[in-house]
């Protein structure tokens, strides 16, 4: 059997504010098709480490590839190009409150394409069909629940049909019913769309309903302590500090996702 190609891979990866290192040595890869979760406790880095990722923060050392380009060694086009091949759901959805949904999800179309107005009406109701919100074109991000603004922003970042969908805290603020929507709505995503998922998260009901593979951040010892997958982590992990995440600290190695 062949190897799965790597999507990412993140090569001693050092990140630091200054002379304040937040993680060092970090080495993992991410397969096509994967859903990866980034997981740990608050503060140990894993939204730091989506920023590296998405260009917003350079590393203090180390490299990340996407396939077989070191994303910060290439030029400002380079990496542009590149992330012109992701979309990313923020913790906030960060829709823009003056605009409807369908004005929202199309500025990517309006921004990166020249596709005439009908076609980008067709694509905006089709991805809103996709999140589950068809006919919701009119409405505003503040006429919607907090799981219906976060669904409304999935169809915004799915919408240039990415090969590599970023996730920031997906399930922030939402009731457990939605997040569970949620979960189920990045499952079907993944397996219409063929991308490779990229999941900042803690909620370990999120981790064990999706993740195909993960990275645990320490934030006491300022680096990874495991990676793969956190079902197999945690029948297989011998760490207490990923044991006691996994298990909530108690120990309990069955899995519950409720």
């Amino acid at each position: 059997m062949t190897a799965p190609v790597p999507a990412i891979t993140v090569k001693a990866l050092t990140m630091a504010y200054g002379s304040f290192v937040l993680q060092r040595d970090l080495n993992f890869t991410i397969p096509q098709g994967d859903i990866f979760v980034i997981m740990g406790g608050n503060g140990c880095g894993k939204s730091t480490l989506l920023r590296h990722m998405l260009g917003l923060k350079s590393p203090a050392s180390g490299s990340i590839w996407y396939g077989e380009e070191s994303f910060w060694d290439l030029p400002d086009e380079g990496r542009a190009r590149i992330l012109r091949k992701t979309g990313i759901l923020y913790q906030t959805g960060a829709l823009w409150s003056s605009m409807t949904l369908a004005e929202n999800i199309a500025l990517p179309l309006l921004h990166y394409t020249d596709l005439p107005p009908v076609v980008v009406r067709e694509l905006v109701a089709f991805k809103l069909s996709l999140v589950g919100l068809a006919g919701f074109e009119e409405f505003y991000p503040a006429e919607l629940s907090g799981g219906m603004r976060k669904r409304a922003s999935l169809a915004r970042a799915i919408v240039l049909d990415p090969e590599i969908l970023f996730f920031d805290e997906p399930s922030a603020g939402l009731d457990p019913i939605s997040a569970r929507i949620l979960d189920e709505l990045i499952l079907e995503l993944r397996e219409s769309l063929g991308a490779t998922l990229v999941v900042v998260t803690h909620d370990l009901a999120s981790i064990y309903t999706i993740a195909t593979n993960s990275v645990f951040l320490d934030g006491d010892s300022k680096t990874m302590l495991a990676t793969g997958d956190p079902r197999t982590l945690l029948r297989e992990c011998t760490d207490t500090t990923v044991l006691n995440f996994l298990t909530r600290g108690t120990g309990n190695r069955e899995v519950r996702t409720v």
